[in-house]
């Protein structure tokens, strides 16, 4: 199994970034998908979750209206749109293999990560 995020950096307050997470070594289009994110000094945060087909999607409340998350199986892919992004939103985001309940115990698979830094 392999997940490799990118798309963070830097950006103002209010702003919008797209991240990605490609997959591969395992049957993409047959797991849910989530992203988690944790930032300097705290604890693992489930972001959000996809089911296997799309059809269904799951934010945590610190985000939800703002980001929104999407994946493309045929491209093995998953997306984390995020928009109105605040300071309290920087932090190292992960894509993961499973659910909230999976990742929050530990047994999900993620990739190194990518940095969002959301800073005027």
């Amino acid at each position: 199994v392999q997940l490799v995020e990118s798309g963070g950096g830097l950006v103002q307050p209010g702003g919008s970034l797209r991240l990605s997470c490609a997959a591969s070594g395992f049957t993409f289009s047959t797991y849910v998908m989530s992203w988690v994110r944790q930032a300097p000094g705290k604890g693992l945060e489930w972001v959000s979750s996809i089911v296997s087909d799309g059809s269904n999607t799951y934010y945590a409340d610190s985000v939800k209206g703002r980001f929104t998350i999407s994946r493309d199986n045929a491209k093995n892919t998953v997306y984390l749109q995020m928009n109105s992004l605040k300071s309290t939103d920087t932090a190292l985001y992960n894509c993961a293999t499973g659910g909230r309940g999976v990742v929050l115990s530990g047994r999900a698979t993620t990739g190194p990560g990518t940095q969002v830094t959301v800073s005027s």
